[in-house]
């Protein structure tokens, strides 16, 4: 049994923790930004092709107190790296957290890394090389309260760049955020789903993969666990056999996105012609002040500028008045969710939130808005 901890965005903790008990994980325990649980090999890899919301997948390996460099050092050096590593294997060692006596996360993966390659080099005569961009394996060692956590790094890049993505426009959301957005609404794929601002297109496309029964792992290139001593290509295989035979034929409901700019609809087209989903999702170039409902009901979202994408000279004030307007003249019977990271300008919206969730869009304080509109 795998001791794991999902890394997630701040915030969304709760959210990963239905979602990792949906896949089957057991023990899940929602902690800050991430989640810990427990689950078997299958279940590893099931949580790397399904969660829509984590960063990273980490496995733990060892815990020990630790209070200096040496502490460090030797704690390291009590696991048997051999067991993960060997010395033709490349590796990189990321830190988070620090102490009084280890307070710079630079130095602290170093010592890791020394630990390790002194290990080998005492073993074999021989050591693993540093590679930071694609390594074999990752390491990552998080320092808190006077302990050492040491884990493996299962998904190796990060699981929000789902790798359907190459195009994107100048301010995207991340895809685990738009996917957490769309779990936070409570949509369900019989509405309507429509996004009048849609930019590259994270937000119809996350939405499409839900919908479609679209696992988010498939697109990418290779998990961090595939370059592990005790990969089971076949347990993957089968896993991925089964997510593809379990994908829906159609949408139960349209999904439409447009933009005012020509050119980041071309963005999400070719996004969406990577995800797989260009035969099933609308995309248009359209202005904000033309956009009308395109059914008697739906849920609208969208993530306006919160004053760096328009640019300085465009009013954003009038900007958010005019969605406001939009939304109250043409979209009675629906319902809006709005993300905002600016306050002030989400006040120029001009109606009343029947309620607000607090999320974090980076190091960004947001407010998911939502309207029903009568």
């Amino acid at each position: 049994m795998n001791h794991c901890f999902a890394t997630v965005a701040r915030g969304l903790e709760a959210l990963a923790t239905q979602e990792l008990e949906q896949l089957g994980a057991s023990a899940v325990k929602p902690g800050f930004c991430g989640v810990a649980f427990e689950g078997d090999r299958a279940l590893l890899y099931r949580a790397n092709l399904w969660a829509r919301l984590p960063f990273r997948i980490l496995v733990k390996l060892h815990e020990f107190p630790c209070g200096d460099a040496e502490d460090l050092y030797r704690g390291i050096q009590t696991i048997d790296w051999s067991q993960y590593l060997t010395p033709d294997q490349t590796l990189a060692v990321s830190a988070t957290g620090k102490h009084e006596q280890l307070n710079h996360t630079h130095f602290t993966a170093l010592q890791v890394k020394n630990a390790i390659v002194d290990q080998q080099q005492e073993a074999f005569g021989d050591r693993s090389n540093v590679e930071t961009q694609a390594p074999d394996v990752r390491i990552n060692v998080h320092l808190d309260q006077g302990h050492c956590t040491v884990s493996l790094d299962s998904s190796g890049d990060s699981l929000h760049r789902r790798g359907y993505r190459p195009a994107v426009g100048a301010a995207p959301l991340k895809e685990s955020l738009a996917a957490a957005l769309i779990q936070l609404s409570g949509w369900q794929p019989e509405q309507m789903f429509y996004d009048p601002l849609c930019g590259s297109g994270t937000l119809p496309l996350e939405a499409s993969l839900k919908a479609l029964n679209i696992a988010p792992g498939l697109f990418r290139d290779r998990f961090g666990f595939e370059t592990w001593l005790d990969f089971d290509p076949d347990l993957l295989e089968q896993l991925i056999q089964e997510a593809e035979a379990s994908q829906r034929e159609s949408l139960p409901a349209p999904i439409w996105g447009s933009d005012r700019s020509e050119e980041v609809i071309q963005q999400a087209i070719s996004n969406a012609q990577s995800c797989g989903v260009l035969d099933h999702i609308w995309f248009s170039s359209m202005e904000l002040s033309d956009v009308v409902a395109p059914a008697d009901s739906g849920v609208l979202f969208c993530n306006p500028p919160y004053g760096e994408r328009l640019g300085r000279d465009s009013d954003l004030g009038a900007f958010y008045k005019l969605l406001g307007d939009v939304l109250k003249h043409r979209f009675k019977g629906w319902t809006a969710f709005v993300l905002s990271g600016n306050k002030e300008l989400s006040q120029s919206i001009g109606l009343k939130s029947s309620q607000r969730t607090a999320v974090y869009n980076g190091t960004l304080p947001c407010q998911l808005m939502k309207y029903e509109l009568y």
